[in-house]
């Protein structure tokens, strides 16, 4: 196929982002790898390097999956930009860190980032690319937008500033996969930006900033929503450069200024709350379940299942803790067994391992109560089964890795809505 949009996929992972813009075997996850998805993205070199581990698994996984050609195992703010080929759309799931920034006098650019913030490799990228890409996608936890507590927005602000520095305009959703169909309750918030010169950028110039959230947007196109004050959105400058922003943005605020929408641009936030506009049908946890097919290693003995009641039910009671000292404990209960007719909570990095607990997830069969097997931890973040399946990786290191993954049919929408928007800008200027 002509005219290839070419990707370059950091924080890797074990390929989430890779499934949903390339599809598997030419398949698309929203069919469960049954009808094919017209991919017009080449990912021409991925990034996978988990720090704290000797053994790279997710990036084993990844390397047997889609090959070992133009994949780097290596700690990307080793990686010399020189080394990443041109592309036209950087994407990744960049962990949340602490963003803020000081001044250096020995750094020309009078900027330092936090060691080992992973932000920053994409912010060096970016600066140090004659050809920058024309677009990012990009993923992270939905807390972002109000972290840290005590400057609640700050380090979006960092990213969304230093974005515009570099020339891009910015729009972000939150997106909650089930509310959109999808089979698992899993919230995250996704950045999609678009640099000067492109006609998106200069169509985002244009429009009103509301149009383009809830109209013109590609997370629109691929997302509807509706929002009951869409005629009164916050705006806001951000003022100053990234070290003031880093040092003074919302300072003791008690509650964020970005809501779980907007567009950034020349400096101008518009955000505004929004909610989700789906009429389609909803997958649930019973739809994904193996029936017959789990080994008994995934069963809860009859002796251990007070344990796991104990750990999810309610409790008020006294601890004492490490010091020796006395304090009243509470929590609430949570639904046990998990419900098969609704989608499934979010998987969690702990997901794996026989050992009780308050967190992973247990169904009850006719045979008796269970944890997920990894097929169907794979299944709700809407991976091909047994795609995390290698020798020398455990149950417990893939459910680790669906901990960690998003869902692919959320990658997969978003990146149709943005292939229609970058096909349509190049049949312009042909």
């Amino acid at each position: 196929m002509e005219n290839k949009i070419k990707v370059v996929e950091l924080f890797a992972g074990v390929g989430g982002f890779r499934l949903g813009l390339e599809g598997w075997n030419r398949k698309s996850a929203s069919s469960f790898y049954k009808e094919a998805l017209e991919s017009n993205y080449e990912i021409i070199w991925s990034n996978q390097w988990e720090p704290s581990t000797k053994t790279q698994h997710a990036s084993l996984v990844y390397e047997n999956r889609f090959g070992k050609e133009n994949h780097s195992n290596q700690d990307i703010s080793t990686v010399e930009v020189s080394d990443i080929p041109d592309h036209d759309l950087l994407v990744g799931g960049f962990p949340c860190q602490d963003y803020s920034v000081a001044t250096s006098l020995k750094n020309s650019k009078g900027l330092i980032g936090k060691k080992g913030v992973l932000w920053w490799s994409i912010h060096k990228i970016l600066t140090e690319k004659e050809n920058k890409p024309k677009y990012l996608f990009l993923e992270n936890v939905d807390r972002l937008l109000i972290s840290p507590s005590g400057q609640r927005g700050r380090d979006f602000a960092i990213i969304l500033k230093s974005l515009n520095d570099l020339g891009y305009a910015v729009e972000w959703r939150i997106i909650n996969a089930a509310e959109f169909g999808m089979p698992q309750r899993r919230r995250r918030i996704f950045i999609l930006a678009y640099l000067q010169g492109t006609s998106i950028y200069e169509t985002i110039n244009e429009l009103p900033a509301s149009e383009w959230i809830f109209e013109e947007g590609t997370l629109a196109n691929a997302f509807p929503i509706t929002s009951e004050n869409s005629l009164f959105p916050a705006e806001f400058k951000l003022k100053g450069d990234i070290v003031s922003i880093s040092e003074n943005f919302n300072k003791n605020g008690a509650t964020g200024l970005f809501e779980n929408a907007g567009v950034m641009i020349n400096g101008l936030v518009t955000t505004l709350k929004t909610q989700p506009n789906y009429e389609g049908s909803f997958t649930i946890l019973k739809d994904l379940i193996q029936n017959g097919e789990v080994t008994d290693e995934f069963y809860i003995n009859e002796e251990e299942l007070d344990k796991w009641k104990y750990l999810k039910g309610a409790k008020k009671e006294m601890r004492t803790n490490a010091e020796g000292f006395e304090y009243n404990y509470s929590e609430g209960g949570m639904i046990f067994p998990d419900p098969l007719d609704k989608p499934s909570r979010t998987i969690i990095t702990g997901e794996g391992g026989k050992s009780a607990s308050r967190f992973k997830h247990v169904i009850q069969t006719p045979k008796g109560f269970r944890r997920l097997s990894p097929i169907e931890l794979e299944r709700l973040n809407m991976f091909p089964d047994d795609h995390t399946k290698l020798d020398g990786v455990s149950n417990t290191k893939r459910a680790f890795f669906m901990g960690n993954a998003l869902v692919v049919g959320v990658i997969e929408k978003i990146g149709i809505a943005l292939k229609q928007k970058i096909e349509h800008e190049v049949a312009v200027q042909s």
